[in-house]
């Protein structure tokens, strides 16, 4: 199961998306209000440290958060993918497209 969890960043104007479990289409709702609802946001974190798995939907509600992102002058990040979910990333290229960190 997919829980989606918002909340503010250590930095004024961020906001930390945490999924737990599995990245898929289950939780795209969640996802997709977790992000579209912030307002002021000057930089998205998405915390995968909790997430075990995650299939194209989820690759593709990342570019959907980058793409809003984009549009309201913010950046997205990636932070606490493990391995396995890191190499799923990787192999999307998607090192390319966000800033990704292990923290």
């Amino acid at each position: 199961m997919t829980q989606i969890q918002s909340e503010s960043g250590s930095d004024p104007g961020e906001l930390r998306i945490r999924v737990n479990g599995r990245f898929d289409f289950e939780g795209h709702r969640a996802f997709r209000d977790a992000y579209e609802q912030a307002d002021g946001v000057r930089r998205f974190v998405v915390d995968l440290s909790a997430t075990d798995y995650v299939d194209s939907a989820g690759l593709g509600m990342l570019l959907l958060l980058r793409e809003h992102a984009r549009h309201h002058g913010a950046a997205v990040a990636i932070a606490g993918a493990n391995s396995a979910v890191e190499r799923i990333l990787r192999i999307a290229c998607f090192h390319e497209l966000f800033e990704m960190s292990r923290a």
